[in-house]
């Protein structure tokens, strides 16, 4: 037994077997699950309120009289506020630790949630969903970090991949719970019991996060040591209790900006980090264009080319109903959202990140193609190119750049910057989100259907091309060494 080991030495530790031959990981501890369960909580959130959004905006069109500016307003506050929330919230988990962030974001979409099925105004709407997404903006660097700096280098990514599909499981449930209340509460305001279905889970998770350990990898780039290895002692009690006297020793941990004192944003775009950057940043900001364009509004291109959407709705039985119609066929082509990230966990740490990502891409490419050549057929053959243009899209978004972007972020930035460096890509990537929300429902009424979706189909490519010179594989990696 060595004097001393590193936080991640620690955490990589494996039991041998009496000839000393390796075991194999070592099963999570009971505070490792927990951390586990309370991130993938927030990432559930995020796509259940996202994508249940699109199941509510038919009939908060219909109480607010809303225009086609105001639908792109609506879809698009989310979002913005998500990358409000990355930017300029989640680089504080690199000054005031993992953990308080970890808390004050789901204190902050508790209270936005509890506000915002009492909208009296389009405005007050608007501002709530906001303020949701700035917590869940704030939520993506921190969950990614509160998970990956507590658990063994060569599960990381199955780990961190599998609380991130939640997302897409909270995307199935916010379409199932839209159509759930809607089928049982056909009336105007049923957008709001969707909303306030969510606020109990919300609070429950709230309060479990005040219960999980800080990061020793945190506390050990702030010099301190006594309390990371107090922390560690916690986050690795096991019975039988192993190991028995923790002693920290640093590890070859930069910080980020090549000299002392707190690094700023400055440091992301010096040496090493510039690559890491725009790897981590520009992929996902294409993938956003795709991902949520196509996730929002799944419901809406379904009624459009299927020939079940009217010029307007003036009758709300008739809104409901073709309300309905879409979330049903939603429900269909979001299942593939779940096989998708279930293939990622399963590949990304025997495949890699980056063939993933790029495979990933490519394959959106052509599913976007097949459902944008779809618009040229009728009947059965258009019904069957759209939806089967659709699935494809939505499995390899998962399997490739909706999972790897999320997962590179957290990767490839030294530990003091980790959190600005996946703040800053997250907010990068919801430019994209943000601005495809907003004009997708005006390009939709100006352009059609079939210009955005060969648009697209260009932008997934060109996502393919930036992943593959800017590559830089993490798979495997500890979060000591310096990604190059």
């Amino acid at each position: 037994m060595p004097a001393g080991q590193t936080v991640q030495a620690y955490l990589d530790e494996t039991p041998l077997w009496r000839d000393g031959t390796a075991a194999g990981i070592a099963p999570l501890t009971g505070m490792q699950q927990r951390i586990w369960w309370l991130a993938a909580a927030g990432k559930f959130f995020e796509g259940l309120v996202v994508f249940m959004t699109g199941v509510a905006m038919p009939l908060i069109a219909v109480e607010f009289q809303m225009n086609d500016v105001q639908h792109g307003l609506v879809g698009a506050a989310s979002l913005f506020g998500i990358l409000v929330g990355a930017l300029a919230l989640g680089h504080l988990a690199d000054r005031f630790g993992r953990k308080r962030m970890f808390i004050v974001e789901m204190l902050i979409f508790v209270l936005f949630l509890a506000l915002l099925p009492l909208s009296p105004s389009f405005t007050w709407l608007v501002l709530c969903l906001f303020g949701l997404g700035v917590a869940l903006g704030c939520d993506y660097p921190t969950a990614h970090m509160v998970i990956s700096e507590s658990i063994p280098s060569a599960a990381r990514g199955r780990l961190v991949l599998g609380a991130f599909g939640f997302q897409a499981l909270g995307a199935l449930s916010g379409t199932a719970l839209g159509y759930l209340v809607l089928s049982n509460l056909p009336e105007v305001e049923a957008w709001r019991w969707m909303y306030a279905a969510v606020l109990p889970p919300a609070v429950l998770v709230a309060a479990g996060r005040f219960f999980v350990t800080r990061s020793p990898h945190w506390l050990m780039s702030h010099g301190r040591v006594d309390e990371a290895e107090a922390e560690m002692a916690k986050l690795l009690r096991r019975t039988p209790p192993y190991p028995g006297t923790i002693r920290l020793l640093p590890g070859p941990q930069a910080n980020g900006n090549g000299n002392g004192g707190r690094p700023g944003i400055k440091a992301l775009f010096q040496g090493g980090n510039r690559r890491a950057t725009i790897l981590a940043s520009l992929p996902w900001f294409l993938q956003d264009l795709g991902t949520y364009g196509i996730g929002i509004f799944t419901p809406t291109i379904l009624a459009t080319a299927l020939g079940h959407a009217a010029t307007r709705a003036h009758d709300l039985s008739d809104v409901i109903a073709r309300d309905l119609f879409a979330v049903e066929g939603a429900a269909l082509i979001d299942l593939l959202l779940i096989v998708g990230i279930a293939a990622a966990v399963l590949l990304a740490d025997r495949v890699g990140r980056i063939p993933l990502q790029v495979a990933g891409f490519l394959g959106c490419a052509l599913g976007l193609l097949l459902a944008a050549l779809s618009l040229d057929q009728s009947g059965p053959t258009q019904t069957i190119l759209l939806f089967a243009g659709f699935m494809l899209f939505n499995f390899m978004t998962n399997l490739g750049p909706n999972a790897q972007t999320y997962l590179i972020a957290g990767e490839v930035f030294p530990t003091a910057i980790r959190g600005r460096g996946a703040g800053f890509a997250a907010a990068f990537g919801k430019i994209g989100a943000v601005a495809t929300a907003f004009l997708f429902p005006i390009l939709l009424a100006d352009l059609g259907t079939r210009p955005l979706l060969l648009i697209l189909v260009g932008t997934s490519l060109l996502g393919a091309l930036v992943t593959w010179a800017f590559r830089i594989e993490t798979a495997g990696r500890s979060l000591e060494e310096e990604p190059g």
